[in-house]
């Protein structure tokens, strides 16, 4: 069975979708039970994946034990680095899916097994994503991930949801198409769709200096900025969080933009190689210059806001720029921060993003936190643990994958993006303490009504403390147990040598 756990990490909700699909119209209480089921069998698949790994090192899965001497075969291939990414987004899955429970009654009346089987196919395609060995599959699992996603924003009862959606289906389909010719013009080159084998064949050709394959990269990498809505192509972002359904935005927000920021990484590491991107192409300066554009523009964003799950969307924006910045120092350190913060801030995000979904279930205006610890306060702490982490406050994730990402901009000399990190900390601090103060020092005028846009504190169900209080207590042991997960990064690094840092 061991074998098989990569292909059953996608197996487990692919099929738990199709069983929803078949099921669901005449039993939609069994959608719940089978999506956990789906979510638990793929967390375990992944779990049982790393430890192989741990073990023997880089596990490579040909699907049907066929291995193309062309390159064209479906790989599924796993090292330490995405085989953290995969739990990842499995528990991620598993822990929206909990938090579900209550939820999509109210959210998708008349569409929950619609809803579970969309669910289970969009995490299908984010597993898939980080998995796939080769570029063209890669591709397929995208559009799958993207296509349901397009529609779990569309489902839900607010009217602006479904521009929202139509927005995101024309940038979505603009980035794909990006990607999509990028990989045509690599096979174009190579003969090959296989990530392994076009890195080799590049290497042992000595395709680094080629126009194709720089133009195969740059059509990729603005497919993958669209995906991850990096500055200054991050229009569609605030929109389709703001106003997707809070279970669908409880799944996507961790998710979307991490899984394209990890596709970045791979493609510039393992298929093209750093000397093809950091030295063929010689980008790197704009890139840091942009990524400290799209911090500071988001977090200035992020300040004038009145909405909490607007201000979170910029946020996101302002930790896309975090990654692609430390991804592209171009030094042992920064890509470490990066990868690192691609799985602290995915239970940040989650944390924060279900704590807005409890908090609110109506408008989510920030004048609403006047008094919420008194009503609510669990939520309130848990939600305090999350903004603690964004700040990047000892010990939480979020402490550890800025002082990885301020460590490699000190070492490369990119004070630009230094100054950027501690500046959009600092905004961070007059966010969240701003919440914090409403929170935990104001309470309702007396004689006041209460105010209608909040459930009562007692109906809050336990399914829906015990998925954010998960998150929130995953965002404190990344953080304690940072030294391992930093080890095992190492690992997929240590054998590349990264221009201008260790290899």
């Amino acid at each position: 069975m061991a074998d098989q756990a990569p292909l059953l990490i996608l197996l487990f909700p692919l099929f738990g979708a199709v069983t929803i699909s078949l099921i669901g119209p005449w039993k939609k209480q069994l959608c719940l039970p089978v999506a956990i089921v789906a979510t638990i069998g793929s967390l375990a698949a992944a779990l049982t994946a790393f430890c192989d790994v741990l073990q023997v090192g880089q596990v490579q899965y040909f699907l049907g034990g066929w291995e193309s001497p062309r390159g064209i075969g479906i790989e599924l291939r796993i090292d330490h680095v995405n085989g953290l990414v995969a739990i990842v987004v499995t528990a991620v899955a598993l822990i929206t899916a909990i938090y579900s429970a209550r939820r999509v009654d109210d959210e998708f009346e008349g569409k929950v097994p619609l809803f579970y089987a969309l669910f289970l196919l969009s995490a299908t395609g984010l597993i898939g994503m980080t998995l796939a060995g080769d570029a063209f599959n890669l591709y397929v699992l995208l559009e799958v991930a993207s296509l349901t996603g397009y529609a779990l924003v569309a489902m839900g009862k607010e009217r602006r949801a479904a521009m929202s959606a139509f927005n995101y289906i024309v940038m979505g389909t603009i980035g794909a198409s990006f990607y999509l010719l990028g990989v045509g013009y690599l096979y174009l080159k190579t003969g090959s769709l296989n990530m392994g084998d076009i890195h080799q064949i590049i290497v042992d050709q000595d395709l680094r200096g080629s126009k194709i394959i720089q133009v195969a990269f740059i059509l990729i990498l603005i497919g993958v900025w669209i995906k991850m809505a990096f500055f200054p192509l991050h229009a569609w972002l605030p929109n389709v969080y703001s106003f997707a359904p809070s279970t669908s935005a409880c799944l996507m927000a961790p998710l979307v933009t991490k899984v394209a920021v990890y596709v970045m990484i791979r493609m510039m590491l393992t298929v093209f190689g750093p000397e093809t991107v950091f030295v063929a192409l010689p980008w790197s300066e704009i890139v840091i210059w942009l990524a400290v554009l799209d911090i500071v523009v988001a977090s200035f964003m992020a300040l004038a806001q009145k909405n909490l799950r607007r201000m979170l969307s910029y946020l996101i924006i302002a930790e896309v720029g975090y990654m692609v910045g430390g991804a592209w120092l171009a030094n042992h350190y920064g890509m470490v921060g990066a990868i690192y913060h691609i799985i602290s801030d995915s239970f940040m995000t989650l944390c924060m993003f279900l704590a807005a979904g409890i908090l609110f279930t109506k408008s989510d205006a920030l004048t609403g936190f006047k008094g919420m610890f008194v009503r609510k306060p669990a939520t309130m702490m848990a939600f305090t643990l999350g903004a603690f982490s964004l700040i990047g406050i000892p010990p939480t994730c979020g402490f550890f994958s800025k002082f990885y990402l301020i460590r490699g901009g000190i070492e490369s000399g990119h004070w630009e993006f230094v100054i950027a990190l501690l500046f959009s900390s600092l905004i961070n601090v007059v966010l969240f303490f701003r919440i914090i103060e409403f929170a935990y020092f104001h309470i309702d005028e007396k004689g006041s009504k209460p105010d209608q846009t909040e459930a009562p504190a007692a109906a809050t169900p336990i399914t829906q403390v015990i998925s954010l209080w998960t998150a929130a207590i995953a965002v404190l042991l990344i953080g304690l147990f940072n030294q391992p997960i930093v080890g095992w990064i190492q690992t997929t690094l240590r054998p590349l040598t990264i221009v201008g840092g260790q290899g």
